[in-house]
């Protein structure tokens, strides 16, 4: 763990990431949920692959965060949030058009209010099966 601006920081877990891909030669990317013109970079992870904003994806890797290899290019929405080992999150994505899931690190810059809403999206059912 490292201090900066006087918080502790937890470094990243290691994991495979393919660093050659289309998504490493542009700038920003425009997310199709919201419309917003979204930055590669993110903090708190080796690159961005969902919208800070509304926290949508886009079906474009197929087994390697950043390899850039699925053809189906459909819309990724958020439907749950998953917490690994040391209490890192992670947004459950699940595609529009094939219906494949993934998990993707949330990154440092995610809408807090909009993590919290997908993450208590559960106990807001539990009043309807009573």
């Amino acid at each position: 763990m490292s201090r900066r601006n006087g918080r502790t920081e937890r470094r990243q877990r290691a994991k495979p990431v393919h660093r050659d891909g289309p998504a490493r030669r542009g700038t920003s990317f425009r997310c199709v949920g919201c419309g917003l013109d979204v930055p590669m970079w993110a903090p708190g992870t080796a690159h961005r692959n969902h919208c800070p904003t509304c926290l949508c994806s886009r079906h474009v890797d197929r087994a390697v965060p950043g390899d850039r290899a699925s053809s189906c290019g459909g819309r990724m929405d958020p439907i749950s949030i998953s917490v690994r080992g040391e209490g890192e999150w992670s947004i459950i994505h699940r595609c529009g058009a094939c219906g494949v899931m993934g998990a993707n690190r949330v990154a440092g810059d995610d809408n807090p209010l909009a993590l919290v809403r997908i993450a208590v999206r559960p106990l807001s059912h539990l009043d309807s099966v009573r």
